[in-house]
């Protein structure tokens, strides 16, 4: 194996698993180098106020991407030796890693926030039947807005009266993903 292949190879191994990260879902998983990894001990201060590291999965993947690339660009085209590309390589990988750090950890996680139970409190809710809720236990689909997005539930009537669509109604209660609602005119 030569450098250009193992260039080639981490710029591959980066590239694949940051489309595996971006679209299998592996967003919640993070690795976390630091006081949690026997024998990894990172720098005081290099965690971020949101209990990131700033080694994690998502700038690993970064920085084997762009090292990689680099490395394989200044093996194959340019005329330096090993030494210079390596290092080169790795202030690429480095600095790569650093500004997809900067663009998740310090600009978009920081304007996250988790939602209280008040704010996804089904009761009191006002819907609209987009399925119509039939006589008895039938069940149909309502859709609300809730926290500035658009949702639908499952819903049947509370008093087992069908209910067709387009009529509005408050839901009274949620249980087990299903929404008890009653028609607006007989609540009001």
């Amino acid at each position: 194996m030569n450098w250009e292949s193992f260039f080639l190879i981490c710029f591959v191994v980066g590239l694949v698993l940051s489309f595996v990260s971006m679209f299998g879902g592996f967003a919640h998983m993070h690795l976390h180098l630091g006081s949690h990894a026997p024998g990894v001990h990172l720098a005081r201060g290099s965690h971020t106020g949101h209990g990131f590291s700033a080694i994690n999965g998502f700038t690993v993947t970064a920085f084997l991407f762009w090292f990689g690339g680099a490395g394989y660009l200044l093996a194959r085209y340019s005329g330096f030796i090993i030494p210079l590309i390596l290092i080169t390589a790795i202030a690429s990988g480095v600095i790569g890693a650093a500004i997809l750090w900067a663009a998740l950890f310090k600009f978009l996680l920081p304007r996250e926030r988790l939602l209280t139970a008040e704010e996804t409190e089904m009761a009191g809710v006002v819907a609209k039947v987009s399925d119509q809720i039939r006589d008895g236990s039938g069940i149909g689909e309502i859709i609300f807005s809730q926290t500035g997005s658009r949702k639908c539930s499952a819903a049947k009537s509370e008093d087992g009266r069908a209910i067709e669509r387009g009529a509005e109604v408050v839901v009274l209660r949620y249980e087990r993903g299903v929404a008890y609602v009653k028609r607006w005119e007989d609540v009001t």
